[in-house]
C-alpha cells in the first residue's frame, strides 16, 4: 500500500494516467475518436513493458477512454492485477475538426486554404475541443478514479493532448502550448499523488521509452504526414 511523509496510507492514492500505446495506422490518418485504430504489434510490446513495470504496484482499479487503443493498452495492466477494464468517456481523444484526414503542408488538409481558420487561434484552440473543456472532464475522471481506489492505486489510459493540459493545469502552466513540448510520450505515465483528496505531487516516466520511435519523444521536432499529424493529440 503505498505511504506519503508518513501519512496513515489509507489516505494517500496515485492515479496513472497513462497515454496509449503505438497506434496501426499505415496511412497517417489523424485518427482522433475514429473507431477502428488498434494498437500495432510495437503497440501491444508497449502496453505489456508497462503492464510489468507496474506488477508489484497496489493497483486495484484500471480504467480506460472508449475507444479501442486504449481498452487494448489496458488490457495487460488489468490482467497483471486481476481486475476488470471499466470505461470513462471522459478520458476521450480530444474532439479535432481534421479527423480522418492526413495532416501536414503540402500532402494533407494545410494544403486546402479553406481549412487554414480552425488555426488561427492557439487559445482555445479554433482546431478542436477547447482546452479548459478537456481539462474539467480529465479532473473529473480523475478524481473518480481516485475514489474508487482511495488508499491504493490506480489506472486511467487515455490520449497525449488531455493527459498533457491535465498535467499542465495540476502544475499551474499555461494550457495553449507548442505541441512539441509536451512531456507525454507512447505508453508513458502521469502520475498524480493525492493526500487525501488533494494532489500532493505529480510524477512522470517512461518504462517503455527504448521501444518509441525516436522522432516521437518528448521534445522532438514533427515532420510531416503522420509524423506532423502527432501534435494534434493522439
Amino acid at each position: 500500500m503505498s505511504t506519503y511523509a508518513g501519512q496513515d496510507a489509507k489516505t494517500v492514492t496515485v492515479v496513472h494516467v497513462m497515454r496509449h500505446g503505438e497506434v496501426e495506422n499505415p496511412e497517417g490518418v489523424l485518427y482522433g475518436r475514429l473507431p477502428g485504430y488498434g494498437l500495432s504489434d510495437l503497440g501491444r510490446r508497449m502496453a505489456d513493458r508497462v503492464a510489468d513495470h507496474l506488477a508489484d504496484r497496489d493497483v486495484t482499479r484500471v480504467v480506460a477512454s472508449p475507444l479501442e487503443r486504449a481498452q487494448e493498452t489496458a488490457q495487460p495492466i488489468a490482467k497483471q492485477h486481476g481486475v476488470d477494464v471499466a470505461t470513462d468517456e471522459r478520458l476521450i481523444e480530444a474532439a479535432n475538426v481534421f479527423q480522418g484526414r492526413t495532416f501536414g503542408v503540402g500532402d494533407g488538409a494545410l494544403r486546402r486554404p479553406g481549412n487554414w481558420r480552425h488555426l488561427r487561434n492557439p487559445f482555445r484552440p479554433s482546431w478542436g475541443e477547447p482546452y479548459i473543456d478537456q481539462v474539467v472532464r480529465m479532473r473529473s475522471a480523475l478524481d473518480a478514479a481516485k475514489d474508487a481506489a482511495r488508499g491504493h492505486e490506480a489506472v486511467c489510459v487515455s490520449h497525449q493532448l488531455p493527459i498533457w493540459v491535465l498535467r499542465c493545469q495540476v502544475e499551474g502552466r499555461r494550457l495553449w502550448h507548442d505541441p512539441r513540448s509536451r512531456q507525454c510520450s507512447l505508453a508513458s505515465l502521469t502520475s498524480f499523488t493525492y493526500l487525501g483528496d488533494r494532489i500532493v505531487s505529480v510524477g512522470y516516466a517512461e518504462p517503455a521509452r527504448d521501444l518509441v520511435p525516436p522522432h516521437l519523444l518528448p521534445g522532438a521536432g514533427r515532420g510531416r504526414g503522420p509524423k506532423g499529424a502527432k501534435g494534434f493529440g493522439a
